[in-house]
Parts: C-alpha cells; sequence; structure tokens
C-alpha cells in the first residue's frame, strides 16, 4: 500500500487524537495560580511542576524502549492505555492531591504515561505513511503544540467555572481522543519491528560527526523550548507588572502564543521540501536566538508590539522541532535508528528540566525582562552545532 491509498481518516483522526492526548502536558500550568492559592505553593512551583512533568516523560520513554511496548503491542492499543492512565492521573491532582509533593507525583505519573501519546503517536503515523511521512509529522507535532496550549485556552473560555473544570476537561478530552483512535485507526501496513533500545550504542552513535551535530543542535533547541512554553504566563504577567496601565488576558496570550508554533511546525515542514531539513531549522533557531538577545527591550515597548514579539517567536520556537527529528533519524546509522531517538529526546528532555530550573532560580534573582536572556545559551549553541549540515545540504 502506498500513501495515496491510504484511508483519508487515518490522519485526520492521529493528529486529533495527538492534540487531545498532549492538552495533559500542561494542564497543571493552565492552574497553576489556583493551585498556588490552594496549597500555598513556593514561588518556584511553575518550574518544578514543568519539570515533574518532563522527568516523568524521561522515564517513560527509557521504560517503554526497554520493554519494547510498540513492538510487542498494538500501537492503537498502547495509545489508548496510555491516554486512559494519563487521563486518570492529571485528573488526580483534584481528586487526590494533598499538597506539593502530591501533586508533584500526579505530574510525574502524567508526563511518564504522555511517553505513550507522543512517540506513540509518531509510530503509527510512520507505520500509514511512507512517502508522505515528513508532512504527516509536520502536522502531527503541530498538534503537540495546539495540545500544550488548549489549557490555557480552557482557561480563558471558563470563566467563572472552578480551577477543576480545567482538569476534567483536558482528561475527557485525553480519553476520548485515545478510545477514537483505538476504533478507528487499525495497525499500519508499515508496521514493522523497531529496532531494539541498546543502552550500549550511547558512546557509538556519537562517533558520528553527522549525526553529532543535529543531535546536538536538537539540545539546544529544547534548551530554550519548554522553558520559553512554562514561562510565557509569567513573562506576560511581568509585562503587566512593568506597565501600570496594561492588563493582558494571559490565558488566551498563553494559549495563542504556545497555538502559533503549530503554525510554524506546518509551514516549515512544507518549506523543508524545497530547501531542506537543515536550513528550516537553522532559520528557525535563528529567530529564537534574536528573540532571546532582544527580549528585555519589549519591557520598553507598547503592547502590541509586545504581543507581535512573541507571536513571532512563539511560531518559531518550535518551527525547528519536526526538522530536527528528521535530521537526528537521517544522521542515525540504521542499526541504531531506534536507539538514536531514544537516547536523543531522553537527553533533550533532560535538558529541558536543567533550562527550566534556571529560570525559576533566574525568577527569583533577576528583574523579571531579562529572564529569557538565560536562554540565549540554547540557540546559539544549536546554530553553532547544525552550521555544518547547512554546508553539506545541496542546494
Amino acid at each position: 500500500m502506498n500513501s495515496s491509498r491510504v484511508p483519508a481518516h487515518i490522519l485526520p483522526v492521529i493528529i486529533l487524537s495527538q492534540f487531545a492526548g498532549t492538552s495533559l502536558w500542561f494542564a497543571g500550568n493552565a492552574v497553576l495560580a489556583d493551585l498556588q492559592t490552594l496549597y500555598d505553593l513556593p514561588p518556584t512551583a511553575v518550574g518544578n511542576i514543568t519539570s515533574a512533568v518532563q522527568f516523568g516523560f524521561i522515564a517513560g520513554t527509557l521504560s517503554f524502549a526497554f520493554l519494547v511496548i510498540a513492538d510487542r503491542f498494538s500501537p492503537s492499543r498502547v495509545f489508548f492505555v496510555s491516554a486512559l492512565l494519563g487521563a486518570f492521573f492529571n485528573l488526580g491532582i483534584y481528586l487526590f492531591a494533598t499538597g506539593f509533593v502530591s501533586l508533584l507525583l500526579f505530574r510525574f505519573l502524567t508526563g511518564f504515561f504522555l511517553a505513550g501519546i507522543y512517540p506513540i503517536g509518531m509510530k503509527i503515523a510512520a507505520d500509514w505513511y511512507a512517502k508522505d511521512l515528513g508532512k504527516a509529522l509536520g502536522y502531527l507535532v503541530g498538534a503537540l503544540v495546539l495540545g500544550k496550549a488548549f489549557p490555557y485556552f480552557l482557561k480563558f473560555s471558563s470563566g467563572a467555572l472552578p480551577w477543576y473544570s480545567i482538569i476534567w476537561a483536558t482528561s475527557a478530552f485525553a480519553f476520548f481522543g485515545g478510545l477514537f483512535l483505538l476504533l478507528t485507526v487499525p495497525d499500519g501496513p508499515f508496521r514493522t519491528r523497531g529496532s531494539r533500545f541498546r543502552p550500549a550504542a550511547v558512546v557509538e552513535i556519537f562517533r558520528f560527526s553527522d549525526f553529532r551535530s543535529a543531535a546536538f543542535g536538537y539540545f539546544g533547541h529544547m534548551w530554550e523550548l519548554y522553558a520559553f512554553w512554562a514561562f510565557i504566563p509569567f513573562f506576560l504577567r511581568a509585562y503587566e507588572g512593568y506597565h501600570n496601565t496594561v492588563v493582558l488576558n494571559v490565558p488566551l496570550w498563553s494559549a495563542i502564543i504556545i497555538g502559533m508554533g503549530a503554525l510554524g511546525c506546518i509551514l516549515g515542514g512544507y518549506w523543508s521540501l524545497r530547501v531542506g531539513s537543515a536550513r528550516v531549522a537553522y532559520v528557525m533557531l535563528a529567530i529564537s536566538g534574536i528573540s532571546c538577545l532582544f527580549s528585555p527591550l519589549l519591557f520598553l515597548s507598547s503592547g502590541w508590539v509586545f504581543l507581535s514579539f512573541l507571536l513571532v517567536w512563539g511560531f518559531a520556537v518550535v518551527g525547528d522541532s519536526p526538522q530536527f527529528s528528521t535530521l537526528v533519524a537521517r544522521t542515525a546509522p540504521r542499526e541504531y535508528v531506534g536507539s538514536a531517538l531514544t537516547i536523543v529526546n531522553c537527553i533533550g528532555f533532560s535538558v529541558t528540566i536543567a533550562s527550566i530550573e534556571l529560570l525559576n532560580v533566574l525568577a527569583i534573582r533577576w528583574e523579571n525582562q531579562f529572564l529569557y536572556l538565560a536562554l540565549l545559551i540554547g540557540p546559539l549553541f544549536g546554530l553553532w552545532a547544525i552550521s555544518k549540515l547547512v554546508r553539506l545540504q545541496p542546494g
């Protein structure tokens, strides 16, 4: 079967289910102000709660890889069970949490089962699409971005409803998204046994120069990405505090700024067909680096300049993500592709924890307008790393 004969509903269902499942990712962040009031959380809670999800995702990714879950069971069933359990543990922050430690535990467990949603959704797409996989992955990463923006949109639209309505809504959305995929998307015609995760491959794969360039570029990208997303509400409120007469709808603008990344992923995917993945990743990362550098000046600008700048930044900050995934897969030795993707994802998400916790500390010690300057190191490192791949790319 070729991609042109794939049933028309397959990709839309995968996209919708991916969007629904990943709405669990920032559900805790969207109601953080309510949780801080309820449990008297420390000022560093925004970073700690985000990092708990990241830790869970890393642990889940490694566990799924070691146990070869996606090979032993139908990926659609794995996706559904992960969506079900992720939804349950997301709901746990309302039903069972009693304080900060239990909140972190439930966010960790939610992150653990997100490892059965995001990567498994990618695998399901790969099982159905061969020729047009790059375009399909662009849409899937776009769905991931929108899923992360969705809880903020719910917070904006919920009005006077209690905070836990957002938690119930995201859990229900994730569950029904997983069920919809289970019922309508069978195993794809290109499903094959993936290469097993081999911890010993860590040293071996980093001996390949092109792979190092792609992986290091991805790490630089990840240093910035999740910290930028996690602290968007904080940055918006800091701007309000700097301008006493300015009032921003923080949940709405957080959703829009994060959601702009979906457009960046999709348009970047189409652009890569013309100029190649390395060039798209380089340009997007350069825009992010420039945004980091000039971010303190945003506080001196008008509200519309401030918001417009953040929209461009939100577009570019994740627009390179599908391209880095493509570069990592293409430059990894064929016998190590599965291990390479697992290793790079785990290191990349570990990097996000470091940058998030750094901003946690700096948010207390620095003036707020300088906070995002700390992210500049990521784009600079990433640009240096992939410059070789840009030079080697034809055209």
